[in-house]
């Protein structure tokens, strides 16, 4: 497979920004499909102040809709799980012959997503281990992390995801290449399912604050455990010493918003099906009860209602 020439970032908030941004910074042809941000991304451009090093792009190329960007080689979905309804009016216009498509997005489902409208063999996903925020139109703050763990979501013969990978790492993101995505994905929800789910269902604390509570932290723990004994039911065996590296790679984050904290505290929908949701019945569909996964979901569904 030849490296892509062109690039679309569909979703350009946090994640998308930056490293649609990265890959725009190293000298890619990458256009951004915009909805909010338009006008300012038009007049300022795109700033990102990040531990890798702060970077402006004064002139990037922007889109308000697909069909004005039309087919490129790689398509990056960046959006939330939320705006998945809008693939199949988004993405067509973005697909020649050769395209492939990246997901960048949380949780479970979002490949089966994609592939329902481009087809399952266009389809690779990645797994973006970063602490980034947006702070204004067409601005971010990207704080810890960047790593990136990319898989094909079919048994490929072309090595996509080695050509991916490289062009990523030479765009300054720290990319690995994982043999089985589906298992990255387990293996992120062991962060996300606690401290994005209990930062909603404790009524809005930062990650700090949920790690300073004791109670809370045995929930997390005995949460983690769950989606441990979920993914190995499914065939992917985590092990347990994960839960103390990802509580401990926590608490230098400091007073850390999860995104979906933020989604919830500034009234968006939250990815309450891709995050928790979806796990849950892959569970169940292996017999496997997990009594915190179940009340953890009922108090985000409260909360969000």
């Amino acid at each position: 497979m030849l490296q892509p020439t062109t690039i679309a970032i569909v979703g350009s908030g946090a994640i998308g920004l930056y490293y649609g941004g990265r890959l725009a910074e190293a000298g890619h042809r990458v256009t951004f499909l915009l909805r909010s941000d338009y006008a300012a991304v038009h007049e300022e451009g795109l700033r990102c102040e990040s531990v890798h090093g702060d970077f402006h792009l004064p002139r990037v190329s922007i889109a308000r809709d697909s069909a004005e960007i039309g087919a490129v080689d790689l398509v990056i979905v960046a959006w939330k799980a939320t705006s998945n309804d809008l693939l199949e009016k988004v993405l067509p216009p973005l697909l020649h012959e050769n395209t492939q498509v990246l997901t960048l997005q949380n949780g479970l489902g979002n490949c089966e997503a994609i592939a329902s409208v481009t087809g399952p063999e266009r389809v690779m996903a990645a797994l973006c281990f970063v602490c980034i925020n947006r702070i204004g139109p067409g601005s971010i703050r990207h704080t810890a992390g960047g790593r990136m763990a990319i898989g094909e979501f079919l048994p490929n013969a072309l090595s996509r995801k080695e050509c991916i990978a490289k062009l990523l790492s030479a765009a300054k993101i720290d990319t690995v290449v994982e043999e089985n995505v589906e298992e990255a994905v387990w293996k992120k929800l062991l962060w996300n399912v606690p401290f994005n789910g209990l930062s909603i269902a404790e009524g809005g604390k930062t990650t700090d604050q949920l790690l300073a509570d004791d109670a809370i932290v045995l929930e997390i723990r005995a949460l983690m455990k769950e989606v441990i004994s979920a993914a190995q039911a499914r065939g992917f065996l985590l092990d347990e010493k994960l839960i103390d590296w990802n509580i401990d790679r926590t608490r230098p984050m400091g007073a850390y918003r999860p995104s979906s904290l933020i989604d919830w505290q500034e009234g968006r929908e939250v990815e309450i099906e891709a995050i928790w949701a979806e796990p849950l019945r892959r569970a169940e569909e292996r017999d496997l009860h997990l009594p915190h996964l179940s009340r953890l979901l009922a108090r985000i569904r409260a909360a969000c209602a």
